[in-house]
């Protein structure tokens, strides 16, 4: 049913991420530039991609998979070359979107972006935006509050457009409910085993038995290679420890930045809008005038009822169902921009003259005023503090690191020196090998450019610490090996009792096998169906699978044209399985729930398949030319996309 998205699992990443990427798009977000044609790695429209644009992308893939997979984040899978090639495909795909997005004139609502906002925690209480988040969110990603909702606009238009294509999907009736049947199909079966268990008094081990297992399977003793290492690491919080700041530079940098720790004066307003179009005739403009003129008039004369005269008669589709509100108004509200200047020049409750835009005639009232005012020292001291930390930390861990990577270097047969300069702790971890070690999760010492610089010669023979190796941003760590233990092989004397309790095993099932091949063979020419056990019904619909996994699988792709039919298997750890199928139904009821479900899935995959189809003609129309492919990633260096 969902072929297509397992051959095409990393487009489904990319539709992943796409749908993903606008919630973290105030974790970092980056505007993306091109210089000319150098060290071009692409071309999309005639446009280049730069390999700084590449980096980028890469860099951006590991936050956002950071984000959406926390604690279970493992860098090493985007650092294959299948990943950083995905990385670059996804970004030519994402500038495909962009030019499609601006050719068909794209665009998202204030009202759609405020939701966005407000889904992000960027609004108080009363759903209005809370300026002063939204600009140190915009700040703190290099961007001002403009370029903040020109990014994200620019995500939730690329959503309309693969909304557009994949929403539109759907699945044929007959199709789907098809496929619920083959997946809601009941077949009645009986198992009978050949236990393995019942043959191992028959299994004579020999010592030459096990001596040819021990070599035939000499990767299953193997002890890799292990060290002890002693560590330091240099980061930030080993930084920060060593950071004071004092309460008067806290109040200086409040003196020179109050700026930044003044809210502004916030007006909500509402407005009521009557249509004419900027190419409108004069006629149609004059109409429109006149109908204004009388509405305000009603609005003057019952200024208490202008948000009901607003719902009744505004033509602005989104605002007259809130009774004319506009929320907080500032610069960055999609207003005209002489609708903003009168909002500014009201009092609260005053009614203005009409307002004429190119959208029509405006009338407007202010709802209400909150003042400027500056945060009380108190009230931002802990900011203040933490930012001057990071200030000082950031400046601080920059020395720091030349003088580490120095002090590694030059005492490279000792730690203790870098350790007690920078005021580090020397830590031990043993039982380290070549390549990360899951169960050791995202410990320090678990990384694989760690671990590469410990397994070479000048560590591990002439005793030397390690490089200071950057194991992640702003954080570097050097080792010295206390202790090696080069690769071995247990000793057979060690593993002889397991290797015959395995061998003793395999030949048991072999055993069960052949008696089990015999009694099948016996069963398809009398007929004789003796020695099963009770009729257990198996399904693809059910969870949890009446028989062991293996079994279920084999039942339920087996031929069932001609009943009774019969399988046959090993089954690891049991024996041999026969399994008799005597009947072949529909389920008893039909859950329209589950048929639904089916439908949709069916359709979302029909859907990506078309959004995979259109994204390759976009592709075409744009020209796209991949100009650089890893070693062992799809084609040649040069080759272009079709």
């Amino acid at each position: 049913m969902f072929e297509f998205i397992r051959t095409h699992q990393r487009l489904m990443q990319f539709f992943l991420l796409l749908l993903i990427v606008p919630s973290f798009v105030l974790v970092g977000i980056s505007g993306y530039k091109s210089s000319g044609d150098a060290g071009a790695v692409a071309n999309v429209a005639g446009a280049p991609v730069t390999q700084q644009d590449w980096d980028a992308a890469q860099r951006q893939q590991v936050e956002r998979y950071r984000q959406v997979y926390g604690a279970q984040f493992d860098l090493k899978m985007l650092e294959t070359a299948e990943a950083k090639q995905g990385a670059l495909d996804n970004l030519v795909t994402e500038r495909v979107m962009d030019s499609e997005v601006r050719n068909g004139r794209l665009t998202v609502t204030e009202a759609t972006l405020l939701d966005y906002y407000k889904s992000n925690g960027l609004t108080l209480a009363d759903g209005t935006l809370d300026v002063e988040r939204y600009r140190r969110f915009a700040m703190s990603n290099n961007l001002s509050t403009e370029g903040l909702d020109a990014r994200v606009r620019k995500d939730m238009a690329a959503q309309q457009l693969s909304g557009a294509v994949q929403n539109t999907a759907f699945a044929p009736r007959a199709l789907a409910a098809r496929i619920s049947d083959i997946g809601e199909q009941q077949r009645e079966v009986q198992e009978l085993m050949i236990k393995a268990a019942d043959y191992t008094s028959q299994v004579k081990v020999s010592d030459e038995m096990v001596k040819a297992y021990y070599e035939k399977n000499a990767a299953q003793f193997a002890v890799p290679e292990q060290v002890r290492v002693e560590f330091v690491v240099l980061n930030g919080d080993a930084v920060e420890s060593q950071v004071t700041v004092s309460d008067a530079e806290v109040a200086s940098f409040y003196d020179a930045n109050k700026k930044r720790f003044s809210a502004g004066e916030q007006r909500r307003a509402s407005h009521i809008l009557i249509n004419a179009a900027k190419d409108a005739s004069s006629a149609e403009k004059a109409a429109a005038k006149a109908k204004a003129e009388t509405v305000l008039a009603e609005v003057r004369k019952n200024p208490a009822d202008f948000a009901k005269i607003a719902k009744a008669q505004s033509q602005d589709p989104i605002s007259a169902e809130q009774g004319g509100d506009l929320g907080v108004v500032d610069t960055g509200t999609g207003l005209p921009t002489i609708a903003k200047d009168s909002i500014l020049k009201l009092k609260q409750g005053e009614i203005s003259d009409l307002v004429q835009s190119d959208f029509g005639f405006h009338i407007i009232t202010v709802t209400s005023i909150k003042p400027a005012a500056l945060k009380p020292l108190d009230e931002v001291k802990a900011e203040i503090l933490a930012d001057l930390k990071r200030q000082k930390s950031a400046a601080k861990y920059a020395d720091m690191a030349k003088s580490f990577s120095d002090i590694v270097y030059e005492k490279a047969d000792s730690l203790k020196p870098v350790a007690d300069q920078l005021h580090l702790k020397v830590e031990t971890a043993t039982n380290l090998a070549r390549t990360p070690n899951p169960a050791f999760g995202d410990a320090p010492f678990n990384n694989a450019k760690f671990l590469k610089a410990v397994f070479t010669d000048e560590v591990l023979k002439n005793k030397h610490n390690t490089e200071a190796v950057e194991i992640a941003p702003s954080t570097l760590m050097a080792g010295h090996v206390a202790e090696y233990k080069p690769a071995s092989k247990r000793p057979l004397a060690e593993v002889d009792a397991m290797i015959r309790q395995r061998v003793t095993l395999d030949e048991a099932l072999k055993l069960a096998k052949k008696a089990g091949e015999a009694k099948l063979a016996d069963m398809k020419k009398s007929g004789d169906a003796t020695g099963f056990g009770d009729v257990k019904v198996v399904s693809r619909s059910k969870p949890e699978p009446a028989l062991n996994a293996l079994a279920s699988k084999e039942v339920l792709r087996a031929d069932v044209s001609k009943l009774p039919a019969y399988v046959s298997l090993e089954v690891p750890g049991l024996g041999y399985g026969i399994y008799r199928i005597g009947k072949v139904a529909a389920p008893a009821q039909i859950d329209p729930a589950r048929r639904a479900s089916d439908q949709s899935q069916l359709g979302g995959a029909i859907g990506q398949q078309e959004m995979y189809a259109y994204l390759e003609a976009l592709k075409q129309k744009a020209k796209v030319k991949i100009l650089k492919k890893l070693d062992g990633v799809g084609d040649a260096k040069g080759s272009e996309d079709k």
